[in-house]
């Protein structure tokens, strides 16, 4: 029973929302390293990338990659916009 329950409550929209919000920080916190820019701006320039809508997209399964996987896919895409 108390599996089951646990299950419910990490299906929840907020749960995965919270979750999905911890990510996206922490792969700003990495694309702010790598490219020597505040945090802010990295996650400014992750949010308005392919590569975020994707990971938003429960299609394209980019949600089931690690952080450094997505950060990867991130650094191609603004590599081929250059």
């Amino acid at each position: 029973m108390e599996q089951s329950n646990n299950d419910n409550t990490l299906k929840s929209p907020v749960i995965q929302e919270i979750i999905m919000s911890n990510r996206i920080g922490a792969i700003a916190v990495i694309i702010a390293k790598k490219f020597d820019i505040d945090n802010i701006t990295a996650l400014k320039l992750f949010y308005e990338s392919k590569t975020c809508a994707n990971l938003h997209d429960k299609s394209t399964g980019l949600y089931l990659y690690s952080d450094l996987y997505i950060v990867d896919d991130f650094l191609i895409e603004m590599q081929n916009k250059q």
